[in-house]
């Protein structure tokens, strides 16, 4: 029992009752629901599956990790455009979606290589090797790349609009910019003015939001923005589409080395949890010390096992949410049998077809509107990097670094048809992946001779 002036919490390997456990799981399945559905109706993977390789993939890290390390994995942002670049690309334009998916699969479950690899190298060196290799100059950057590369599909998204009528043509297009703008300014205020648990669901109010407007100004104009029969079935239950990868030196190149931006992230996730879980251990007068830093290598493994479960079965690359860490923070509840509820939870969810067809109904233009903030937060995030690491902005080497990969990635993106391939000695490169390897060899180069300096973090 907590005395009174002690606060009340949940430690990795407590259970909560019952009640309160499947409470806490479902406020868990709030806060990463609304991200992980985002990047399937964005890449074009199945819902169902997204949802349902989200909890498989949660489950199979927390049994890798030992029940160690308290993380939901959900869909990322990072690898959005990597997977649009594969789903769009010309050479795969006559394969169905199925098949679009099976390749991107592939670069998927390579792309979990790489975290493993990552993981089993600071398992034995430690992080300082992973530091020399991605500072924050090439890590930053590569966030803002992938950020601002987006930016694109966002615009366009919040211009979308239903097929109608040549005569109601002008005004859908008005009435989507109304309900992206509307959706966007909504969710910027609930995310700058909500307070306490209610500050950790801005996106799920400002999407919930933007729905409600498209679905007024749909009864008001008769344009159908909100359509509750994507999956036509007569069954309630509907098994989630699964698809196995394909082959392909094109996913290979494109999505693997995304693995190489979303280190960092993990990274900073693990130490943020390893403060908050010893904080309350503490307060709560525990002796009991969680030692959740020290298993930074086991962290990446166990996301690297995610990204292939997910990939084997057709869902899309994931990391450990930040989301999720506030609201344990929040809550105080940091219960891996916690997580386990919402990883099974997630799952169950995932073969009602009514309630899939609510997800596909949220309108282009509500998730363009999402976006538009999304896609930028990515990009704030990098030079949030930088600056923590205090980046020497001034220092030649590190502005080489810095501007090499802003002008590959983003000239990239945008130039040569706007496909995110460069073209180069009769071969196509994709932009993300080529600027975050050049940016990683020109700064091994430049480091030759280098004396280590103390980290500056």
């Amino acid at each position: 029992m907590a005395s009174k002036n002690q606060p009340i919490g949940y430690l990795p390997d407590e259970r909560p009752p019952i009640v309160e456990l499947l409470l806490f799981a479902l406020q868990q399945i709030v806060v990463m629901f609304p991200a992980t559905v985002l990047v399937a109706l964005i890449t074009g993977f199945h819902v169902s599956t997204t949802i349902f390789a989200s909890g498989l993939a949660t489950l199979c890290f927390i049994l890798i990790t030992g029940r160690k390390i308290p993380l939901y994995y959900g869909s990322s942002f990072s690898y959005i455009a990597a997977i649009a670049s594969i789903m769009a690309a010309e050479q795969f334009a006559g394969y169905s979606l199925d098949d679009k998916i099976s390749v991107a699969q592939f670069g998927i479950v390579m792309s979990g290589f790489v975290s493993i690899a990552a993981g089993l190298i600071i398992g034995r060196t430690g992080r300082k090797t992973i530091d020399k290799i991605l500072p924050p100059t090439v890590t930053g950057s590569i966030a803002i790349i992938i950020g601002l590369s987006l930016a694109a599909n966002a615009m366009s998204g919040a211009a979308s609009f239903p097929t109608v009528e040549e005569a109601q043509t002008a005004i859908a297009q008005n009435m989507a910019w109304v309900i992206s703008i509307i959706t966007l300014i909504s969710t910027i205020a609930y995310s700058v003015y909500l307070k306490g648990k209610l500050s950790q669901l801005p996106i799920l109010f400002g999407l919930l939001t933007g729905y409600v407007v498209a679905v007024i100004i749909g009864l008001v104009t008769g344009i159908p923005f909100v359509n509750f029969n994507t999956i036509e079935s007569d069954s309630i239950l509907s098994l989630p589409i699964f698809t196995l990868p394909k082959p392909s030196l094109a996913a290979v190149g494109a999505i693997m080395p995304i693995a190489i931006a979303t280190i960092p992230e993990s990274t900073a996730h693990v130490y943020q949890l390893d403060i908050y879980v010893n904080d309350l251990a503490k307060k709560m007068k525990s002796t009991k010390k969680y030692n959740i830093a020290d298993k930074l290598g086991l962290n990446l493994v166990g996301d690297g096992i995610g990204d292939i479960v997910s990939g084997m079965i057709g869902g899309p690359a994931g990391t450990n949410y930040g989301e999720n860490i506030s609201t344990m923070a929040i809550s105080k509840v940091f219960s891996i049998p916690v997580l386990i509820a919402a990883a099974c939870i997630t799952m169950v969810i995932s073969f009602f077809t009514p309630l899939i067809n609510v997800v596909y109904s949220i309108p282009n233009a509500v998730i363009g509107g999402l976006s538009i903030y999304l896609f930028g937060v990515i990009a704030a995030q990098g030079i949030t990097i930088m600056i923590d690491r205090k980046v020497d902005m001034f220092k030649s080497k590190n502005l080489a670094i810095i501007a090499i990969i802003l002008i590959i990635g983003l000239g990239g993106s945008f130039g040569f048809g706007g496909n995110g391939m460069i073209p180069m000695f009769g071969m196509h490169f994709p932009a993300l992946a080529t600027a975050a390897v050049v940016g990683i060899v020109l700064n091994l180069l430049l480091s030759i001779g280098d004396k280590d300096e103390a980290p500056t973090e």
